[in-house]
């Protein structure tokens, strides 16, 4: 009986946990508002994707549902910190001659000016390069240098 018991806690859990990462949209939050059923539909949908890998993974592992979903959100938030380090890169290294201001990188990534400044290196730098294909416009300490192989 206490297995069974488990297992439904357990799967709870997974329901909850998966109504927590996409949770449905408040009342009045969807743009136009007939389109309000379609996002709560979405999120049941997102939902139900979300407990069923889940779930399947926590079998898989022999895994806590709740510490799996913890290591996948951490993950989550370090690729999105990257991406932000590389667009940060992108608007100051090669967005032409005048790079964007460092004011308005700051307010929209919700970091300091002193933040921008520190925020990417010549890693996120070469990154960038190879996503765009092509050299920095700018070429600030931070920038590559790239050696000449012709001398």
């Amino acid at each position: 009986m206490d297995a069974i018991f488990c297992d439904h806690r357990n799967m709870d859990s997974i329901s909850d946990i998966a109504a927590i990462r996409f949770p449905l949209p408040p009342p009045g939050s969807v743009t136009p508002p007939d389109l309000y059923l379609d996002a709560c539909e979405q999120a049941e949908h997102l939902r139900t994707e979300e407990a069923d890998r889940l779930e399947a993974a926590s079998e898989a592992l022999d895994a806590d549902p709740l510490l799996l979903a913890l290591e996948d959100a951490r993950a989550r938030k370090a690729a999105a910190d990257a991406e932000i380090r590389r667009l940060l890169a992108y608007g100051r290294e090669f967005h032409g001659a005048r790079p964007y201001r460092l004011e308005s990188l700051a307010q929209a990534s919700g970091m300091t000016v002193s933040g921008i400044r520190t925020a990417y290196g010549t890693g996120e730098i070469e990154e960038v390069e190879h996503a765009v294909r092509r050299e920095p416009n700018r070429h600030t300490a931070k920038s590559p240098i790239k050696e000449n192989h012709g001398s």
